[in-house]
Formats: C-alpha cells, sequence, structure tokens
C-alpha cells in the first residue's frame, strides 16, 4: 500500500519535492497545494498534479484563470497520511494545528523554528531516531550540506569539532527582487552564524562554529569546512571515505577543468532536469589533510540539495523502510542520482 502525500506550497523547493514523491512507486502524490495564481500553477496543471487552494476565495482566483482546482487545504487532509510544507518559512508553524487536527504525518522545510516540529531530520545522521516520529523538520540546504560531510566522516571516525565559513548566494536565481548584490555581505555581521545552531539540532553535542557571508552570484553555496578528528588519516582515507557515501560527489578540477559553480551548474544543465544537484559537491583537489584535521571546499546547490532528505523523511515517519540507506538507495534511483555528473 502506497503512503498517501500532499505538498503545501508549489514554490523553488514543493515543486521539487512534488515531482520527486510522484517518482516514488511506494507512494502517491495526490495533490499540491497553491495560493497565488502564477506561472508555477499552469506548470501544476500541465504536468498532471491536482491543484488545491489554502480556501475557497483563493479558489475562485484560480477558476477565474481557467485552473481547475480540486479543492480547499482542508479536503486534501482529509485524503492524505502525510503533508509535506513547503511554505514561505514562519507560515507552516501556523498550519500545524490544522496539520494536527487532521492526524496527518508532517514534514516541515528548514525556514521552520526547529520547534515545529519532534526533531530536525538529515537521511545520513538521524534517520532511524525519526522513525515513526508525527512531524520532522528537513534541515536547511546549507545546514543539509554541512551534515552530509561531517556524518560521512562520523561513520569511520570521531569528528570533534568542525569550524565553516559560508559563502552564500545572494538570492535564487528568480528572486529579482533581493540581488544580486554589489557587495561581499557579512551575513550576519556578527558571529557566529545561525548554521552551527541547525546543525546541533541533529548533533546536539558537536563542537560547530561557522561564519557566513552572501556574495553575488545565484548559483549555489561555496562552504570551507575545517573537521578536528578523534585519531590520525590520510588523504586517501578521506577521499574514499566521500566517494563511497551516497549523495557526495567528488569532483577533480585538475581532470574535469571544473573549478567552481559555473562549472558545475554547466555540466548539470546538459544532464539534469532543471540543472540541479542534490548531491553535495566536494573539491578532491581542496582535501588538505594534517594528523587529524581535514580542511576541504564543497558545494551546495540551495534549490534541490534538500529534496532527497524529504523522500526519506516521508519513509521514516511513515515507518516504510527502517534502514536509512535501503532508502537513500531507492530515493536517489528514482531520481536519477549518479556518482557523476558525466
Amino acid at each position: 500500500m502506497r503512503v498517501r502525500v500532499a505538498v503545501n506550497g508549489y514554490g523553488t523547493i514543493g515543486k521539487r519535492v512534488a515531482l520527486a514523491v510522484a517518482r516514488q512507486d511506494d507512494m502517491e502524490l495526490v495533490g499540491v497545494v497553491k495560493k497565488s495564481v502564477d506561472a508555477s500553477a499552469f506548470q501544476a496543471v500541465a504536468l498532471g498534479l491536482k491543484l488545491y487552494t489554502p480556501t475557497s476565495e483563493d479558489s475562485k482566483l484560480f477558476e477565474k484563470a481557467g485552473l481547475k482546482v480540486y479543492g480547499t487545504l482542508q479536503d486534501l487532509l482529509g485524503k492524505i497520511d502525510v503533508i509535506v510544507d513547503a511554505t514561505p518559512g514562519g507560515v507552516g508553524q501556523q498550519y500545524k494545528p490544522l496539520y494536527e487536527k487532521f492526524g496527518v504525518k508532517q514534514v516541515y522545510q528548514g525556514g521552520e523554528r526547529p520547534e515545529v516540529a519532534e526533531a530536525s531530520f538529515n537521511s545520513l545522521c538521524n534517520y532511524k531516531d525519526v522513525i515513526g516520529r508525527k512531524s520532522v523538520r528537513v534541515v536547511s540546504c546549507n545546514t543539509t550540506g554541512l551534515l552530509r560531510v561531517i556524518c560521512a566522516i562520523k561513520r569511520y571516525v570521531d569528528v570533534e569539532r568542525v569550524r565553516a565559513v559560508i559563502i552564500r548566494r545572494a538570492a535564487d536565481p528568480k528572486e529579482v527582487k533581493r540581488g544580486p548584490i554589489n557587495s561581499i555581505e557579512l551575513d550576519p555581521p556578527r558571529a557566529p552564524s545561525h548554521h552551527a545552531k541547525d546543525v546541533r539540532t541533529v548533533l546536539p553535542d558537536l563542537d560547530i562554529v561557522t561564519y557566513a557571508v552572501a556574495v553575488p552570484t545565484t548559483l549555489a553555496h561555496v562552504h570551507h569546512v575545517t573537521l578536528r578528528l578523534g585519531k590520525s588519516v590520510s588523504r586517501e582515507d578521506i577521499i574514499s571515505i566521500l566517494d563511497s557515501t551516497p549523495r557526495i560527489i567528488i569532483i577533480n578540477s585538475e581532470r574535469t577543468g571544473i573549478t567552481g559553480t559555473a562549472g558545475l551548474i554547466e555540466v548539470a544543465r546538459d544532464v539534469r532536469l532543471r540543472y540541479d544537484i542534490p548531491e553535495l559537491v566536494v573539491f578532491e583537489d581542496s582535501i588538505l589533510v594534517d594528523d587529524r584535521e581535514v580542511m576541504l571546499f564543497q558545494v551546495v546547490h540551495q534549490e534541490s540539495i534538500v529534496v532527497p532528505e524529504n523522500i526519506d523523511a516521508i519513509r521514516a515517519i511513515s515507518g516504510m523502510e527502517v534502514d536509512p540507506l535501503k532508502s537513500i538507495e531507492k530515493t536517489d534511483l528514482s531520481l536519477g542520482l549518479t556518482r557523476k555528473l558525466w
């Protein structure tokens, strides 16, 4: 029996999660919820998705635009097992009482405060801890990237301390009102940034400090990460660990000629839907190992990295799969994720 899923919010993350759900053979996408009539609403209909609206008043706007509406959010909640809330940050908290009234399980995004859910979630780090929970929060794109590299290494050697500088894109490509900016901005000016605190919602005992700056680009985030390990390792050890971990891609700049985000996106344009890169990309050439200290550069595609985590979160809270690696493998195969982009 397939778990019945709906997505509330059909923006940058919501539309990607919706299509990812539709590709799972153990899930049924019952519908998506949109509040505004825009190009993505017409796209959803063209893809055969069933549109719902927050209220009946919103439905009138869609019907006036010639878009068929199947009901309101409340109508939809009566038909599903799991709701993925991909609404703007803070809105999910407002919807939570309604979700609970209908008894549906909930998956929130990193824009919500951690308290919105019973636990924050990352597939590699704490999948088993959230099995059967009523609600989880998939952490933000940057936090997801940090957790992937930390938990990949933690499977083999203790990670005692993490220091990271996050070089943030100024805005998503479509956000014309926000940027790009003609500056490199401290984000926030007062250290540390919030990302370390968010990592600790999944790994509460980790010693981690993060700084962040915003730069004039829209393509992706870049992290410089320094990890202090519990024992000595070699550079070859770290490369082998990362290369064998799902959802991490190792890029050799000398061999491929790819030295930054533009090169990665150009390759992804040729082989991926919407040039998405849900994997964490680590530049092999940047990996330095000195006894117990590891340093590297990694790339986070902010529009898509959390999408596979949402699918795994649905499986975990639904109790559909108790083995995290089996869920990760199933999700990745369905989404066409491979070890390389070429």
